[in-house]
């Protein structure tokens, strides 16, 4: 089983390309026509898609600890 990946736009660019360079399944925000959009919705997106969402956004922490 492989491991899908959703990228916010706070992970820096080269992470997702030499991810992808890999072979690892990933989107990112900008791709996915995100950028800008809110933790909580960019999560739930992540959620409906079967993805596991990373990002490096230091107040994410907040938004998980609510759920």
């Amino acid at each position: 089983m492989s491991v899908a990946f959703s990228i916010d736009e706070h992970v820096d660019i080269a992470i997702s390309r030499e991810l992808k360079r890999r072979g690892v399944d990933v989107i990112t925000a900008q791709e996915g026509g995100r950028r800008k959009v809110a933790d909580p919705l960019l999560l739930d997106r992540a959620a409906e898609l079967g993805r596991v969402f990373l990002t490096y956004d230091h107040d994410f922490l907040q938004e998980a600890a609510l759920r």
